[in-house]
């Protein structure tokens, strides 16, 4: 019988085509989302003779933007609550010794979606704290160089920027006219900045690495973010894969959240989602190049939103996921959550 165990809530295909609005005929995004998710995980039986298996699989933070509440993470097999030491994401970390059973995991947690909308039509000094990380946000990752191709273009662009809103701007704008959301074909997903910018088509992954590529080469702070998204247009489905979006940094203001991929596919939503993240999401973690805790022995991690697993030190092959979600009756909508940013739950060990 599969053992349950339950963690405090709060440390804490990329998608079709979203359908915006709630009601019918409506074309505006809803300010917010309450929403049950399902994330199952099926881990194959280990190779006896190639050792333990350790898998790893993210775990959805609290945030100013969602609310993280009634967290449960059901499985046989123990596991550690762990934080990655430089963007702070989370993670659940299972270790199957190699002669032990293949298991499952079930994690099922609510969610409180808000919008994240910034007002730039008058952007004025809103007295912002400096964010430690955006000396990081301003750095190259590996499949997103700031130099080269992808420096020139930048330069090109925005070189004539009356200033970082402005540069930031004419990036979004140039990505969405150059690039098609195209995922046919061999390439797309990777967050190739290179291959996206000459192939000028790909999925969100592609779309948002060329944009951020551009800003920090611009020497504009932006970021990835990563999670699933929540259809508009059902009250409860399978989710088929990820999405992905950005946020640059302005002075004074803070982040500023961009869905180039969206307004790509949304054309009525284009202003939109130069300054926005709708409600229909729920974000898994931030950055790209991650190294795990405890640290995984292959390469970093192009992103994270997906289990990852090892056996003697190489990829493990085999594992499956499922995801799920279901919107939540008024009486079951949570609208507080715990957030343990002050330190590091664990699970049965």
């Amino acid at each position: 019988m599969k053992k349950m165990i339950v963690v405090a809530a709060g440390i804490c295909f990329c998608a079709a085509t979203f359908i915006y609005g709630r009601a019918a005929g409506s074309s505006a995004p809803a300010p917010e989302r309450s929403f049950e998710f399902t994330y199952e995980v099926r881990v194959p039986a280990p190779a006896a003779e190639a050792g333990a298996v350790r898998v790893w699989i993210p775990v959805p933070i609290s945030s100013a933007y969602q609310e993280i509440s009634d967290l449960k993470i059901e499985s046989p097999v123990p596991f550690t609550r762990t934080r990655d030491a430089e963007y702070g994401d989370s993670f659940a970390f299972f270790e199957q010794k190699a002669d032990g059973a293949g298991f499952d995991v079930t994690m099922h947690f609510n969610v409180l979606r808000h919008e994240h909308r910034v007002s730039l039509t008058s952007v004025a000094n809103h007295g912002a704290a400096p964010d430690p990380m955006l000396a990081r946000f301003l750095q190259p990752d590996r499949l997103v160089p700031i130099n080269g191709q992808i420096g020139e273009l930048s330069k090109e662009q925005t070189q004539t920027g009356s200033d970082n809103l402005d540069k930031a701007r004419r990036t979004y704008l140039y990505v969405i006219k150059t690039m098609k959301y195209d995922k046919t074909g061999d390439g797309w997903g990777h967050g190739d900045a290179v291959w996206a910018c000459t192939s000028k088509r790909g999925n969100c992954t592609d779309f948002h690495s060329v944009f951020i590529g551009m800003l920090r080469a611009a020497g504009i702070p932006a970021k990835f973010e990563i999670g699933f998204p929540i259809p508009a247009d059902k009250t409860a489905a399978d989710i088929p894969g990820y999405h992905c979006w950005a946020e640059f940094y302005l002075d004074g203001v803070g982040w500023v959240p961009v869905d180039a991929s969206e307004a790509w596919k949304h054309p009525e939503l284009h202003d939109y989602f130069f300054g926005a993240h709708d409600a229909n999401r729920v974000q898994f973690s931030t950055g790209r190049d991650i190294r795990l805790n405890p640290s995984q022995k292959g390469d970093s991690l192009n992103y994270a939103v997906y289990p990852y697993a090892e056996q003697g030190g190489k990829a493990f092959d085999g594992v499956t996921t499922h995801f799920s979600f279901r919107d939540l009756p008024a009486a079951e909508k949570k609208t507080t959550a715990t957030d343990a940013k002050s330190g590091v739950d664990s699970g049965v060990r």
